[in-house]
């Protein structure tokens, strides 16, 4: 029997529920204990209460009970330091390395390519960025880890530190929200009004996902959050910088909060779904009817058209505000030439006169 322990979440591992998260670090665990832990106020996130199903994120502190002896006669380690890594492929070292958009001794910063997870899941490998990131040592002795996540099928900016410190640090300013991001998307119609802010909460659909790619967000009117289990606040400024008539139109957007599928479930709220997005009513495009996207043509790609464009942080060594900007993938890029929408005709920020 082990004694009692007291976890931290480390940054590396994301948000996740919490009885995913003791799982993964305990194998000898099963649903069943791991609910009457919790039911009997065994397991605590940051000296509270938790339920099973309770999201942790990075530097919750958890509080675990003594656990029986796994099969080998003690607490085994996180199944992360059990497992041996799979060798990466050539290709995909080469893919990761030209995904690097920026770096010094303390940061990576990468241009996600759209389809490749953060981090990874059932059936998945090691074929996600947290697995790939021996190839990102770059002579260094640690692999460097990630300080947030972008949606599997969200490309751009992702930073990852080379130490744990750094990451501690890049994660306060995510979580105190003194960094910045802006993402560009193509959404369904034109926004009205054109620049404003959306502030329905967000509560996860029932039923189960895989890593979170397989959940999906239910908007909350902010008057219900209260009242609704397990509701969060969410906040997205969005700016149109560009249209097509009435049909499709080019948004800028910015995660004030940082929930789980935010952007596409808050413009889906909206009425103005992000192109490619079948999970929040997206792909109209292929209707063949009036609809916003009988006339965006067969050039215009189904997959999903948000990209994280840019990152304003301050350097948590040099104290110098660094900005990053990834340049879009490929099949955004077809659709803004398809629509005649340019980059170099829009300012970086267009909130900047708002803040």
């Amino acid at each position: 029997m082990s004694a009692v322990q007291t976890l931290t979440v480390g940054v590396d591992e994301g948000e996740q529920r919490l009885d995913r998260w003791l799982k993964r670090r305990f194998a000898q665990l099963n649903q069943g204990m791991i609910e009457k832990m919790c039911r009997t106020g065994q397991v605590r996130v940051d000296g509270a209460r938790a339920k099973a199903a309770t999201r942790v994120g990075p530097g919750a502190e958890i509080r675990v009970p003594p656990l029986p002896d796994a099969a080998a006669g003690d607490v085994v380690a996180p199944r992360a330091l059990r497992e041996p890594r799979t060798t990466i492929l050539p290709a995909d070292e080469k893919m990761i390395q030209a995904a690097v958009l920026w770096k010094d001794e303390h940061i990576i910063a990468l241009n996600k390519p759209p389809g490749l997870p953060s981090q990874g899941g059932s059936g998945q490998g090691n074929r996600h960025v947290d697995g790939l990131t021996e190839a990102l040592k770059f002579g260094y002795k640690e692999r460097p880890k990630l300080v947030h996540r972008l949606d599997k099928d969200t490309s751009g900016v992702l930073l990852l530190a080379r130490t744990d410190r750094v990451a501690r640090a890049l994660s306060e300013g995510f979580r105190h929200r003194n960094t910045r991001k802006i993402y560009w998307a193509a959404v369904a119609g034109v926004p009205h009004p054109r620049m404003g802010t959306i502030r329905y909460g967000l509560v996860k659909a029932p039923g189960r996902g895989g890593g979170g790619e397989g959940e999906k967000m239910i908007a909350i009117h902010p008057s219900k959050v209260d009242e609704t289990p397990n509701a969060k606040r969410a906040t997205t400024d969005y700016a149109v910088m560009d249209a097509l008539g009435s049909r499709v139109s080019w948004v800028a957007l910015v995660p004030i909060t940082g929930r789980t599928h935010q952007l596409r479930a808050h413009m889906s709220e909206h009425g103005h779904p992000i192109i490619g997005d079948g999970k929040y009513g997206g792909s109209g495009q292929e209707n063949l009817g009036d609809g916003w996207g009988a006339q965006l043509g067969g050039e215009i790609s189904r997959k999903l058209h948000l990209h994280a464009r840019s990152i304003t942080f301050e350097h948590p060594v040099t104290k110098k505000m660094i900005t990053l900007t990834a340049p879009m993938p490929e099949h955004m890029l077809r659709t803004w030439n398809t629509l005649g929408w340019q980059e170099n005709d829009v300012p970086a920020d267009p909130f900047a006169d708002e803040k």
